[in-house]
């Protein structure tokens, strides 16, 4: 009994290896946003205002957080069917959450294009540069991971739903759900973290 116990206490590994990797990324982010800050203090810095989108999808991410946790509760009860609605309303929102992002990061990263020269405003995507302004390229580097780890979990939510389709079968073991619903809330925590820094430095 005491084995047992001491086995049901230690993490699983795989458990164990994602909470490793949202330690490196979080690392990551965190140096990329201080980084942001210390080039941002130095000056020749072009300053923005958060699209509408970004409000929208915030509520998007937070709304998938709770589908999601809905879902382990149903698949825990063994409610196949709701548990299949509820993931896929997850992976809905998923992908609608980045769709807001692609498009709101697109529109921020368009509006630092905008400069004026011989006093006329330029709006053209292409023919209009940064001039090697450094706020662009922090914004694109951040954009770009943070969508790379949306897909990911877009990806993952994928897999579990199809997974529940398999009737060879009938192992209710939520370790996989579990591990997947914790990396889509360390998503869901990343871009709050990152939608109240783009807030406080904008």
């Amino acid at each position: 009994m005491e084995k047992a116990l001491e086995q049901k206490r230690r993490i699983h590994p795989h458990k164990f290896a994602l909470w490793v990797a949202m330690g490196s990324i979080s690392m990551m982010f965190a140096g990329l946003t201080s980084g942001y800050v210390v080039r941002q203090a130095e000056g020749n810095w072009r300053y923005f205002h958060l699209p509408s989108l970004f409000y929208v999808s915030t509520v998007v991410i937070m709304l998938s957080s709770l589908t999601f946790v809905l879902g382990l509760r149903a698949f825990k009860a063994r409610q196949v069917p709701q548990y299949r609605m509820l993931i896929l309303t997850t992976i809905f929102l998923g992908i609608s959450f980045g769709v807001l992002q692609y498009a709101g990061f697109y529109q921020l990263y368009h509006s630092l294009q905008q400069v004026v020269m011989n006093g006329q405003k330029l709006n053209e995507f292409r023919t209009v540069r940064l001039n090697g302004n450094p706020s662009g390229s922090f914004l694109f580097v951040i954009a770009g991971l943070h969508l790379l780890h949306i897909l990911g979990g877009v990806i993952a939510l994928i897999i579990v739903y199809f997974r529940s389709f398999r009737t060879n079968v009938k192992v209710y073991d939520a370790t996989g759900l579990e591990i997947v619903g914790g990396y889509w809330h360390f998503v869901d925590a990343l871009w709050l973290y990152l939608f109240v820094f783009f807030l406080a430095n904008q």
